[in-house]
């Protein structure tokens, strides 16, 4: 490989090379709104996700991991790439390839972090912001057709109108009616043959997502 030459007769390091970065959406539901992880920047302090360059030697999830780890002190979270973000001027310190990432969990895994409703966040750094629009657009659409595909309610039973909130929160615009939601979700659950305890009033039957939906 040290010698490889293309058609041209150039070798790989004759070619410039960018930066590579890795930023993480890590998302999330806290009383009844979708929100977002934000860190703030060294440099001026303005809100931005969290993010990392690639060090040598590294793959991209190890570089997710340790920027998650070491800017907002989350571990044990495991990302999916969403794509490249590769505008020419997207960051003023250089030729900066960033490839982002998405990552959906229960707020109490996240601990203190800093979390932001999504449609109360002002401006970002370089684009994060178009990070976090692309971000939120996939995971309303995971959430269009299956229940709590990212497991944001945890690995406890719940009742289909707990269900039909988080839904509600992860996109507020949803279209369609309470019974249309029911019949979609309902049945791709499992219902645990119990009820929902302590509540007034005819109790709700409580379900788990099926094991293809975990």
């Amino acid at each position: 490989m040290k010698n490889f030459r293309d058609s041209s007769g150039k070798a790989l390091s004759d070619y410039p090379r960018p930066s590579v970065a890795v930023d993480i959406a890590v998302l999330t539901v806290v009383g009844g709104a979708l929100s977002v992880l934000l860190v703030d920047d060294p440099r001026d302090g303005s809100r931005r996700l969290p993010g990392t360059f690639l060090h040598e030697g590294e793959v991209l999830a190890d570089a997710v991991h340790r920027s998650l780890a070491d800017k907002a002190g989350v571990a044990g979270l495991e990302p999916v790439q969403l794509r490249v973000f590769d505008s020419l001027d997207r960051d003023s310190r250089g030729w900066v390839l960033s490839v982002a990432h998405l990552v959906a969990v229960p707020a109490p895994l996240l601990g203190g972090v800093t979390l932001v409703p999504v449609t109360e966040v002002g401006p970002l750094a370089f684009d994060h912001a178009a990070i976090l629009e692309l971000a939120v657009a996939r995971l309303r659409a995971d959430y269009a057709e299956h229940p709590d595909p990212w497991g944001l309610l945890g690995d406890r039973p719940f009742t289909l109108l707990e269900l039909e909130r988080l839904h509600r929160a992860v996109d507020p615009e949803r279209p369609g009616r309470k019974d249309t939601f029911r019949r979609l979700m309902e049945p791709q659950l499992v219902d645990t043959g119990e009820l929902e305890q302590g509540t007034v009033g005819k109790p709700a039957r409580l379900f788990i997502r099926s094991r293809g939906d975990s």
